[in-house]
């Protein structure tokens, strides 16, 4: 026998193990925190003990010389602190080095960026999955990184004294490239070698922003009656701009840091690193200790600021990528 429910009424409710374990709802405007298991935090801590050897190699190789090299300028030469090395800056030799640095990382950061936006933008017109794209990809991380006594002895041997194509020119058009002096061998020489590394860092580190460039942005600007050049003049070069001087600046803290490629092709001072050099091996500032120490203090502060700049106009690049 069926007894029926009267119209309206509601039908029990079999309260089982899913409803009795069902917690009540928060209240509206109420934050739910969330407790971390032993697992994540197990997982975190073994993720900083991963870290450990990086840091025994930032410390040990790169935080403690460089304390070292900067703090040696405040001490004479038995050990007393003292400010009077810091007198090396108004040094002729010293303020004609860092000249010579500033002049040689400017021109080469400027020719290097120049030609590299060039090549990115010539590579946007490429497929990005392509073989022409990632031979040149592939090229510019190497390039990037080619210096050194090797980058050194490729030009001797192509533009030196006795090179290929400096033979080559004289034989052929009569042209000596060392007609006035052994012009590799000098500090505006080496522009020609820093360039070679400057322009596949600038195509490394602007092509990401350049890829950012939507191609809606352009179809807007053309919908609503731009030209292209008003759409590059507007648009585009705005928002590429801090991308680019930042990448300058980058390629300008890679020049005035660069040291071996000029070592090998310059016996003697006439830019910061090679002057450090020269005051390792022997003190040629009279009455100064340490000059050295000196010296990488004044670099430590020129690539600071330009880091600095390079990180404030890198997160203004950011905006527009994400």
């Amino acid at each position: 026998m069926t007894t029926a429910s009267a119209p309206g009424a509601h039908a029990p409710v079999t309260a089982g193990p899913a409803a009795t374990s069902a917690a009540p709802a928060p209240a509206a405007g109420t934050t739910v925190r969330r407790g971390v298991g032993p697992r994540v935090r197990r997982r975190g801590g073994v993720a900083w003990l991963g870290l450990t050897p990086f840091a025994a190699y930032v410390l040990l190789f790169l935080a403690v010389p460089a304390v070292i090299a900067v703090g040696s300028g405040f001490f004479t030469g038995d050990g007393t602190f003292t400010f009077a090395n810091l007198a090396a800056f108004a040094d002729p030799t010293v303020l004609r080095a860092f000249g010579a640095s500033a002049g040689l990382s400017a021109v080469s950061a400027v020719i290097g960026a120049v030609i590299g936006g060039l090549v990115c933008w010539a590579l946007t017109a490429l497929r990005p999955d392509g073989l022409v794209r990632s031979m040149i990809d592939a090229a510019s991380s190497v390039l990037a990184q080619f210096g050194g006594v090797m980058l050194a002895f490729a030009f001797i041997a192509t533009i030196g004294a006795q090179g290929l194509v400096t033979t080559w020119l004289v034989s052929v058009f009569h042209v000596d490239l060392n007609a006035g002096g052994a012009f590799l061998y000098t500090v505006p020489g080496l522009v020609l070698p820093y360039v070679y590394f400057q322009v596949p860092l600038m195509v490394l580190t602007f092509m990401p922003a350049l890829e950012g460039v939507k191609t809606q942005w352009g179809e807007a600007a053309a919908t609503l009656g731009a030209s292209r050049a008003t759409y590059w003049r507007r648009i585009a070069l705005p928002v590429l701009a801090p991308a680019f001087w930042g990448s300058l600046l980058l390629l300008f803290a890679n020049g005035f840091s660069s040291f071996a490629t000029a070592a090998a092709l310059i016996s003697q001072g006439g830019i910061v690193p090679l002057t450090i050099r020269a005051q390792l091996t022997s003190e040629t500032i009279i009455g100064l200790q340490n000059v050295a120490g000196v010296l990488a203090l004044g670099m430590v502060v020129v690539m600071a600021v330009v880091m600095g700049a390079y990180a404030l106009l890198q997160r203004r690049a950011a905006r527009w990528q994400r």
